[in-house]
């Protein structure tokens, strides 16, 4: 018997479709498999696939929530979180996600746009030599956040644009993400990222990179609200904001696909 399951494609801090970093959100009853999970999202081919149960009536958050690229499972996925939000508010002004490694998530109406709460996990000064050769151009300053999150700092906006890394010597380093960021022409921020051990050369949009340098940012340009932009190919805008131990980004969403996953 062929299984149903609501499919829905989101493009994630989008200003159009086509635009931002795309996922795919689908809303299950019950968890499925784990090799099950991760035989869709590959099915999928997108940077994350995210995956909802909603929690039982009287629970502090409304749905539990994962997220898996082709390859892995992730401990925290901005993008594809907005997504979810975007499919499941309906008419509610928020709604609240559990997850397994990066506590509970918010996301709320804000306008036209959603913003996205999320945990601040700063970084911290380390030298990473090898990482940055793999990287290419002139580093300015490296750090480190112990979930597994490189941070490149760069001269300018054109330097991190021209950024030509090598993917096949990142591959071996795991679930690494590989951040580059700058100062920005046109907004505050510019940054790349890449996580070609997890399956995704370059990611279009990344909300997680975002809960780290948005602390970084925040203290180099003495304020605590900025706007960036990902210059990938697709590219995508958002406004990150510091609030104390936490960092609500906000973006605009487009579905661009909806049906059925058939199991």
């Amino acid at each position: 018997m062929v299984r149903s399951i609501p499919f829905v494609q989101v493009d994630a801090f989008a200003d159009a479709p086509f635009t931002g970093n795309p996922a795919a959100v689908l809303t299950l009853d019950h968890w499925l498999e784990d090799d099950v999970l991760q035989a869709i999202a590959a099915e999928n081919n997108l940077a994350e696939t995210a995956f909802s149960v909603p929690l039982p009536e009287g629970d502090t958050a409304d749905y539990a929530l994962r997220w898996f690229t082709p390859t892995v499972e992730v401990a925290l996925c901005g993008h594809a979180t907005l997504a979810t939000g975007h499919v499941l508010l309906g008419e509610r002004e928020m709604v609240r996600f559990r997850t397994q490694r990066a506590g509970d998530l918010i996301v709320t109406r804000a306008g036209d746009a959603l913003a996205l709460d999320l945990p601040s996990w700063a970084p911290s000064p380390k030298p990473l030599p090898e990482m940055a050769r793999h990287m290419g151009g002139p580093v300015l300053e490296t750090y480190w956040q112990e979930g597994g999150y490189a941070v490149f700092v760069y001269p300018d906006e054109q330097t991190v644009r021209a950024l030509t890394p090598n993917f096949a010597a990142m591959r071996p380093s795991s679930e690494i993400l590989f951040i580059a960021t700058a100062t920005g022409a046109q907004t505050d921020i510019v940054s790349r990222v890449f996580a070609p051990g997890a399956g995704v050369d370059e990611d279009p949009v990344t909300g997680a990179a975002h809960c780290i340098i948005t602390s970084y940012w925040a203290e180099r340009l003495g304020q605590t609200d900025f706007s960036a932009y990902q210059a990938s190919k697709r590219g995508g805008r958002l406004h990150c904001a510091l609030r104390g131990d936490r960092v609500v980004l906000t973006g605009a969403c487009r579905t661009v696909i909806r049906g059925a996953f058939l199991l």
